[in-house]
């Protein structure tokens, strides 16, 4: 089992102070929150949880799983639109929460909580809906860092390389989203080398 210390007041990802304190006092949240941090900017994607529940008055995973497609669909694209892909990014949110009803009984926090090595924590990440590889060890990060979630091996699966879990003030997001946009413009130029 993973032991845990304390979650942060806050993880400062949005501009905005309570989808912050959503996104580290409910681990459904900052799971959703991974899930939308595609295609946009991480403050569109993790402001998306609040704007979701203020939507639909919660964040229940089952009530999420169980509504019609569509109707979750409109609820992303009404204006401003959760997302830029809001229809795809509603069926990813959808069997996110799914999983977490089938699965953990709708507590996302059981992910890691239950994870009996650091290896268990990255495979059971990695088999949510929407956590693709990169948000697996950005999500490991933020865990170990920001939320003291450290089972056995934990230092093994631990990214080597600046995540969000390392983003602890607006100005370490910042940093990271610069750090981000140049390495993505290498990317690019080597691509073109090619």
């Amino acid at each position: 089992m993973a032991t845990t210390s304390s979650a942060p007041r806050e993880l400062p990802w949005t501009n905005d102070e309570q989808a912050n304190r959503l996104l580290a006092s409910d681990p459904n949240a900052l799971l959703i929150g991974f899930v939308l941090d595609q295609q946009v900017t991480v403050q569109k994607a993790f402001a998306g949880p609040l704007a979701l529940s203020q939507r639909l008055g919660h964040l229940d995973p089952a009530a999420i799983a169980s509504l019609d497609p569509e109707q979750l669909s409109q609820v992303f694209r009404a204006k401003p639109a959760l997302h830029r892909y809001p229809a795809a990014m509603a069926q990813r949110v959808q069997a996110l929460c799914a999983t977490l009803t089938e699965e953990y009984g709708g507590d996302g926090s059981r992910v890691w909580r239950e994870a009996a090595t650091g290896d268990d924590l990255v495979a059971r990440l990695g088999a949510l809906p929407g956590i693709g590889d990169m948000k697996v060890r950005s999500l490991t990060a933020t865990l170990v860092k920001q939320f003291g979630v450290k089972p056995d091996g934990w230092k093994r699966v631990l990214p080597g390389h600046p995540t969000l879990g390392d983003v602890d003030s607006a100005e370490a997001l910042a940093e990271y989203q610069a750090h981000k946009r140049a390495y993505k413009q290498q990317a690019r130029a080597l691509r073109g080398r090619t």
